[in-house]
């Protein structure tokens, strides 16, 4: 019999499906922060911490 592991994302999403099951108010807040680094992966976090540090530096550049 062969092993099937699930993936993180998969798995991820399991586990809030059941929270929603449980608790089908808790959702109305949105995810946040957690779900937005789940789903974007660690490209797309590590790009989003680039544009804001060159955001940061380009207003400390020129408006201060």
């Amino acid at each position: 019999m062969t092993d099937k592991k699930e993936k993180p994302e998969a798995a991820r999403e399991r586990m809030r499906q059941e929270e929603f099951k449980k608790d089908p108010s808790a959702s109305i807040h949105g995810g946040g922060l957690p779900d937005l680094v789940g789903n974007l992966g660690w490209k797309g976090t590590g790009t989003i911490i680039l544009v804001l540090v060159a955001g940061f530096m380009i207003y400390a550049a020129f408006f201060r």
